[in-house]
């Protein structure tokens, strides 16, 4: 039975998120920033990319664009034509264009082609919020940050820890149930869940390692041979080779170099 949220204290509120938290360690123990990266330059823009568009579909485009332009120096004085024809696979091509013409630059006038390790200072760079600034921080320079993208605010509603929508009360209300060094590899754990398990229209409940805890347990498939026919990625039935290289620790670029897809 799922736990009753409406008489949880808040002390029980936060003992379970953190059980929580534990089990999705325990499921997703490869969990990584899914964007490819080399560098904190790299990482800002692919995440800048990745608005309204999916990782695998970025990190397919990525090689060539810093190829052609590895720095902040060398992208702030690209070609827009050029740019947009490498980066028009993402969607919204015109756009992010623009965003990182002008990230780029700021980068170059403000801080010599660096990137900055400070929240306040990347939320100025145009094109990058609040959570491309978190996913920059936590995974390029170590600064704990939860990041909140869709998955993660859906989660974060459907497991009652909080019932705040706008992205930046999301964060703030689920950061206070956990260990600042931990909101990190949290919100990938979440993300993953999010896109493994937990879908938007119908979750795998029955297959859900959280069933015991969550509030909203029941809104998707509950009968577990149905529900893991819902799974995606590297959890979907017939990739169990692939869920197996991931758990020993393969990269998600030596998997593709041995020909895994790794879309859903």
């Amino acid at each position: 039975m799922a736990v009753n949220v409406k008489i949880e204290t808040e002390l029980g509120l936060k003992r379970r998120a953190r059980k929580m938290n534990r089990l999705l360690a325990e499921a997703y123990p490869y969990a990584v920033p899914e964007l490819d990266f080399e560098n904190p330059f790299e990482l800002l823009v692919a995440t800048v990319l990745s608005a309204q568009t999916t990782d695998v579909r970025v990190n397919a485009i990525t090689p060539a664009l810093f190829a052609r332009f590895p720095d902040a120096h060398a992208m702030s004085q690209a070609d827009r034509g050029e740019l947009e024809e490498l980066i028009r696979a993402t969607g919204f091509f015109r756009a992010k264009t623009e965003s990182l013409l002008g990230l780029s630059a700021a980068l170059v006038e403000r801080f010599d082609g660096e990137v900055p390790p400070k929240l306040d200072e990347l939320v100025k760079l145009p094109g990058v919020g609040r959570k491309t600034a978190n996913v920059v921080l936590g995974n390029a320079f170590g600064v704990p940050g939860i990041t909140v993208d869709t998955h993660f605010g859906r989660l974060a509603n459907r497991f009652g820890w909080t019932d705040e929508t706008d992205p930046v009360k999301v964060e703030h209300a689920v950061g206070k149930l956990f260990e600042k060094r931990d909101w990190t590899m949290l919100s990938h754990r979440v993300v993953f869940h999010g896109r493994r398990v937990c879908h938007s229209r119908k979750p795998a409940c029955g297959a859900c390692v959280l069933a015991k805890l969550c509030p909203s347990y029941g809104i998707g498939e509950e009968i577990p041979a149905k529900a893991k026919a819902l799974l995606k990625y590297e959890l979907a039935p017939g990739r169990e080779e692939l869920l197996d290289k991931m758990l020993a620790g393969a990269t998600r670029r030596e998997l593709r170099a041995e020909g895994f897809g790794l879309d859903a």
